[in-house]
């Protein structure tokens, strides 16, 4: 299929894991890719694989100016950005109480900023056309919270607001703006194990798909999001998660899997 055939999307942290799957997937149906990822990122090599001409180009998206250039760049190559997936993030494991400002500073820069100026500069120029679709990616974090990872938690319910204020911005002027929310995904962020086979889905067990999803599974979300068969998503929370938000299995009751019931006698 050309689901994307022709148009120019950007991936930012589209070199490593989801987001190199969403750069691939993307260049499969028809896109034009920007892999948009730090100078130290398999970002060329990645690039030179994909068809269609995909580009590499450095961006730490927490700086605003490298976004202006970026922007800059593309519309003089192109004339045009059609779809941004607003990919790029990091994680921080820490109790509330030993969160450092610097922490703060990382998280918030790469997982806030970074989508604030994605949307800021590049939903400018699709304004201007009439047309465009972003996708931000939050987390099922960004739906529920969790110990241990607050800083992160309170990033990604960020973006799940500013989602839906850039929804309601661009909206009128035919630019949708959505976002992905992934579960627990087998990356170096997901599983920083690197665990494989059936020890990846270990600590899945309350989740219903009972597994750790794959990358390829939230770039199929993403795709979805950009592609025309969303013609009329704006403003959406897609959650790619195995089901992990739709509530919690009471161990022994009926209804929990196999692996929560209390064995017999």
């Amino acid at each position: 299929m050309n689901r994307m055939k022709d148009k120019i999307s950007i991936v930012t942290g589209g070199a490593r894991g989801m987001g190199a799957a969403t750069s691939r997937l993307f260049g499969d149906e028809g896109a034009t890719v920007i892999i948009a990822d730090l100078p130290d990122s398999p970002g060329e090599a990645l690039a030179r694989d994909l068809a269609n001409g995909a580009l590499f180009h450095p961006l730490n998206v927490a700086v605003e100016a490298q976004w202006e250039k970026l922007v800059a760049t593309l519309m003089e190559r192109y004339g045009r950005i059609d779809a941004l997936v607003n990919n790029a993030g990091v994680v921080h494991f820490c109790g509330l109480e030993n969160v450092a400002e610097s922490d703060l500073d990382r998280v918030f820069g790469v997982n806030i900023k970074g989508p604030f100026f994605g949307l800021k500069h590049v939903g400018r120029v699709m304004k201007a056309a009439g047309r465009g679709a972003i996708v931000n990616t939050s987390s099922i974090d960004g739906v529920r919270g969790a110990s241990g990872v607050s800083a992160y938690s309170a990033s990604k319910w960020a973006v799940r607001g500013l989602t839906k204020c850039a929804a309601l911005e661009y909206g009128p002027y035919g630019v949708r703006v959505n976002s992905v929310h992934p579960g627990g995904v087998d990356t170096a962020m997901g599983n920083p194990q690197q665990l494989r086979g059936q020890q990846r889905n270990a600590g899945y067990e309350r989740v219903p798909l009972q597994r750790i999803g794959e990358p390829a599974e939230i770039a199929a979300a993403s795709l979805f999001l950009c592609s025309d068969e969303a013609s009329y998503i704006c403003g959406a929370e897609l959650l790619v998660d195995g089901g992990w938000a739709a509530g919690w299995y009471h161990a022994g009751l009926p209804g929990a899997p196999p692996s929560l019931q209390t064995p017999g006698p």
